[in-house]
Order: structure tokens, then sequence, then C-alpha cells
């Protein structure tokens, strides 16, 4: 029972703190869960994000929900996840009502000043961190490396992820190639009702949702193109302008971009549309969690599962990386946050703070500078 109120406080904390996206909060679970509490070591919090990259949903919620089982059992993935969920849910549950009633978004754009130069620090951090476990010999820094760069030649991300694992895999074992029979990874979605245009309902708000949850990997801008799809132009319930508010709320509150459907669901159907839609799109995640999660320890017992996870867990890296640089015009826009960015670096690599503690600090500094400036 104490673990899993552990596992509830901590990942409820993160719902309220974890700004960023999901390699922001990657980096935050490794500083609260491997560096500081000591939940679980660095191969193992590697293996789970390398084998969570394989499916298809929220990964950094579907880190929480392994990380959870891992300390808590079964309660501990469900209510952990919940526990990251809901905090985010409701915030942008939030944003939706101020939406609807007045028309516009609140302002927070001083807040997100201060507080994206910390997120940046953190994910450096845990880079410099998990890199040196990870990029254990040539080869590996050599696979990392390069899905760095192919990402920013436009390969697709899970491309990269399955072609590294396979790669390492194969060099790795080239031995044993003589005679080994060839195993293949299936990869499932789950079997939806196939929908057509028709009037609001809350049951095909709920499918509609579902089957992307179940579909989806890569980035936020994969999501807006799934939503576009259904919501936009094949449905008709929201407009394109609407959308894309709903988006730049999942990205500029706590928590998972997923929760952009709670932002949704509460414009085309009020409070029950936002538990409907929020529902709908995190429940495939849970589902393929508990599929998955037993299979993730025997995946070190064979040298050819175990380099095809090293390999997953270098490309991993390689693309948290590349997020990384992606984010540095948006994070570093003027010497004030390229100094906080440093000095939260310096900080969490001398002094091991607790990183929710920067980001708070953060905040506080994006909007004292918003008073003074």
């Amino acid at each position: 029972m104490k673990n899993l109120l552990e596992v509830i406080l901590l990942f409820g904390k993160l719902g309220f703190i974890a700004f960023g996206g999901p390699a922001a909060h990657i980096a935050m679970f490794h500083d609260e869960v491997v560096k500081r509490r000591k939940w679980i070591d660095e191969q193992r919090f590697l293996d789970l994000l390398g084998a969570t990259q394989l499916i298809p949903g929220p990964n950094s919620t579907e880190m929480v929900m392994h990380i959870g089982y891992l300390r808590a059992g079964w309660a501990g993935l469900l209510l952990g996840g919940a526990a990251f969920i809901i905090p985010a849910s409701l915030i942008v549950t939030i944003f939706a009502w101020a939406y609807v009633e007045f028309g516009s978004l609140p302002q927070i754009g001083a807040i997100l000043y201060g507080v994206k130069p910390v997120i940046f620090a953190i994910i450096v951090q845990a880079l410099w961190d998990l890199g040196r476990r990870a990029m254990k010999t040539h080869l590996l820094a050599t696979c990392g490396i390069s899905v760095l760069v192919l990402y920013f030649l436009g390969i697709n991300e899970i491309a990269l992820l399955l072609l590294a694992g396979l790669a390492i895999m194969l060099i790795q074992n080239y031995q044993q190639l003589r005679g080994a029979p060839l195993a293949l990874l299936p990869l499932g979605a789950l079997t939806l009702p196939i929908l057509t245009a028709q009037p609001f309902s809350m049951s095909t708000l709920f499918w509609t949702f579902a089957k992307i949850g179940s579909v989806l990997y890569g980035s936020g801008y994969v999501l807006l193109a799934f939503l576009r799809t259904d919501f936009v132009l094949r449905l008709g319930w929201i407009t394109d302008q609407q959308l894309l508010d709903a988006i730049a709320v999942g990205q500029v509150t706590p928590g998972p971009l997923f929760t952009s459907a709670t932002f949704i669901g509460y414009l085309v159907a009020g409070l029950p549309g936002a538990w409907v839609a929020t529902l709908g799109i995190f429940l495939p995640a849970y589902i393929f969690v508990i599929i998955a999660n037993p299979f993730i320890p025997k995946l070190r017992n064979s040298p050819w599962t175990a380099s095809l996870l090293d390999g997953l867990n270098a490309a991993s890296l390689g693309l948290m990386a590349a997020v990384t640089l992606s984010l540095t015009g948006g994070s570093l826009t003027d010497p004030l946050t390229v100094l906080l960015a440093a000095a939260a670096l310096y900080v969490l690599l001398r002094h091991k703070i607790n990183s929710t503690w920067l980001v708070l600090a953060g905040a506080l500094l994006g909007m004292l500078a918003e008073i003074l400036f």
C-alpha cells in the first residue's frame, strides 16, 4: 500500500508540473525514479523506454504505467497512469471552459517563457546520464548519431527505431546468422468499428479517439493530422482554428499532449464530452502496456532480443536528442533564456536538485520578467 501511494503521489505531482512534451517527461521520470528514488536502475529504465517506443500511444504516459507496475503491481499501473493523466486533463478542461465562455485562451506566455529553458536543461541532463549507459559501444553511439541525422532528413521515427534495432541485432549476432530462424515482431492495433460521417454522438466521439489512440505513432504534428482528418474533414464537428487551439493547449499545459482530446471533447459536448474523449484516447495505451509489460524483462534473456533492445535504446536517445535540438529555437529565444538554461543545467549536474523545483522557479522567473521588462 505504501508503494502504491508513492506512485500515485509522484505521478500526480508530475501531472501538474510536467511541461515540455514526451522528451521532457522522460527526463523528469528518470530524475525521479532512477536517480532520486532508485525504484529501478538505468538499464531497466532504458529497456522500458525502448519497448515503449514500439507500441502506439502516448509514450510518456505508457512509461508511467510501466514504472507504476514495477513499483506497485497492477494497481500501480492503473492508478499511476490515472494520476498522471487526470491533473493534466483537469487543467485542459479549465482552459476549454474559458475558451468557450470568453472566446480566447488565457495568456500563459510569461510562465512558458521561464519554464521552457528549464525544461531544455532537464532534457540535456537526462540525455547525458542515459547516453553514458546506452552508448556503451562505438557501434551503439554511431547508431544513435545516425538516427539523429536521419530524423532531420525527414525519415519516419518508427522506421528509424525498427531499422536501428534490427541493424544492431543482426550486427551483434552475425556469427549466429547461418541457420538462424527469422523471427518477426508483429505489430497490431485494436480492431475498431468503421465509422462513417454522422451527426454528433458520444459513441462516435469515444470510438474515434480510441481509434486514434490505438494507431498513432510519432509527434504532436502526427496527432494534428489525425484529428484534422476525423474531426474537421470527416465529421465536421470543429473548425481548423479550434483544432489548432486544442493542439496549442495540449502543448502549453503540463502532462501528455493527448489531452488535446479533452479540449475537443469539451468543445463538442461539454464536461461529458471531455471525459469520454479522454477515456477514448488513453484506453488503448492501458491495453497495449498490459499486453507488453510481462514480455519486457524476458527480452534481456536472449542475445538476439537483448541486442535489439540495445539498438532501440540508442535510437530512442537519438530521437530524443533530435527533439531537443528542435526545441532550441523555441526555448532559447534571448540572452536571458540562454542564461536560465545554463544555470538550470549547472544546478542539475552539480547539486542534483529535484527538477520539480527548477520548473517552478522557471515559472516564477518568467512571470517576474514579464513584470519587469
